[in-house]
């Protein structure tokens, strides 16, 4: 079994810090975040760079490059709805440490994001959606075959389509969260890899519980399956959680040190 991969999820431009940045292209604040989440253990680190309607292709390779360059080609997810901007990232990617990653397809609209990352021997994260979340398991599962026989005619193996559930807020979508666990293992279950943005669980509560709910919910997903996850690994109570269940896993092997690994 391989380690759980982190995705770290700091470099967004909903942060007024990382827009300023990436609209003056002033590379301070993206190498400090992705500086600190490297530190904290990410394996990849998402680029967010939003719509980018106007110069995404030139924003997406600017950034590519600032943060490959300065921290060894360090694998990224490339995360946009501008399908020029995730090309051109491609374009001028180091894939010397991993895969990009295409950030991301569905099975409606979006569909077309698994062909690109076809033809550019990427991973894509596939939401298990055709736009709006799916009502419950059994239609997640029809957009997961979707999307698995799409990647698959295009010559894609099926471990580079990452199935994501998506992950639903816990202050009102409770009764919602054990079919997100239980899709997970389903995905598990055929051999398939699995990630998502976990964090959406605690949108909305308050700050000294968002890492209490994120830990919790990343043991259970863990233990059905969940391979990957885009997360904030600058939570350390998070990452703690995650490297003593891929110990539990025996996807690590121990030590009395591992948390420092």
């Amino acid at each position: 079994m391989a380690k759980f991969v982190t995705i770290g999820e700091r470099i967004h431009c909903i942060s007024p810090a990382i827009k300023e940045a990436m609209a003056t292209r002033n590379p301070e604040a993206i190498l400090k975040r992705a500086k600190e989440q490297l530190e904290a253990g990410a394996t990849y680190l998402d680029v967010n760079i939003g719509p980018a309607e106007s110069d995404g292709p030139e924003l997406m390779q600017w950034a590519v490059k600032t943060i490959q360059e300065n921290f060894d080609n360090v694998p990224l997810a490339l995360d946009t709805a501008n399908k020029a901007a995730i090309e051109a990232g491609i374009d001028v990617y180091n894939r010397s440490k991993g895969k990009p990653i295409v950030n991301s397809a569905d099975a409606g609209d979006r569909i077309s994001y698994i062909d690109l990352a076809a033809a550019n021997d990427a991973i894509v994260i596939a939401l298990c959606s055709d736009g709006p979340i799916a009502a419950d398991n059994d239609e997640r599962m029809v957009h997961c075959q979707t999307m698995l026989e799409h990647g698959m005619m295009l010559g894609m193996e099926p471990t580079d389509l990452w199935f994501d559930p998506l992950f639903v807020v816990v202050k009102g979508m409770q009764d919602k969260q054990m079919e997100v666990l239980e899709a997970i293992k389903m995905f598990s279950d055929m051999g398939l890899n699995s990630t998502g943005g976990l964090s959406n669980n605690s949108n909305g509560m308050p700050k000294d519980i968002r890492p209490i709910m994120d830990s919790a919910l990343v043991a259970m997903c863990m233990m059905q399956g969940l391979t990957s996850a885009i997360v904030n690994p600058c939570d350390k109570r998070l990452m703690e959680t995650i490297k003593s269940c891929d110990v539990f896993k025996n996807n690590t092997l121990y030590a009395d040190s591992y948390l420092e690994l």
